[in-house]
C-alpha cells in the first residue's frame, strides 16, 4: 500500500518563503520520479516540479526559480522549498507519482498580497 502524507503549508505574505514535505511509503519510491502538483482555487491540478531518483529536476515555468524540489531517498521524503511567494501560488500542494492513483490530503499554501 503506498501512502502519501504531506505537511508543511501555512498562510505566508508574498515574497515570502515556505518549506512543503511529503513522506512516502513503498519500495517502488525509491525509483520512481517524483512530483509536487499545485491546485488553485477553481483550477484543474497542475505539475510544478519533478526529481527523479538520481536528483534530475525540471520545473514548470511558474515556479522556476522560485522552488526547489528535492528527495531523500533513504528516508522515502521529497521536498518542496518554495521561495519568493506570489498570492498566484495560493492553493493545496500533493506529492505523487507521474501517473497518480491516489492522493493524500494534500497541504493548503496561502499567500496574501
Amino acid at each position: 500500500q503506498v501512502q502519501l502524507v504531506e505537511s508543511g503549508g501555512g498562510l505566508v505574505q508574498a515574497g515570502g518563503s515556505l518549506r512543503l514535505s511529503c513522506a512516502a511509503s513503498g519500495s517502488i519510491f525509491s525509483i520512481s520520479v517524483m512530483g509536487w502538483y499545485h491546485r488553485a482555487p477553481g483550477k484543474q491540478r497542475e505539475l510544478v516540479a519533478t526529481i527523479a531518483r538520481g536528483g534530475s529536476t525540471n520545473y514548470a515555468d511558474s515556479v522556476k526559480g522560485r522552488f526547489t524540489i528535492s528527495r531523500d531517498n533513504a528516508k522515502k521524503m521529497v521536498y518542496l522549498q518554495m521561495n519568493s511567494l506570489k498570492p498566484e501560488d495560493t492553493g493545496v500542494y500533493y506529492c505523487n507519482f507521474l501517473t497518480p492513483t491516489y492522493w493524500g490530503q494534500g497541504t493548503q499554501v496561502t499567500v496574501s498580497s
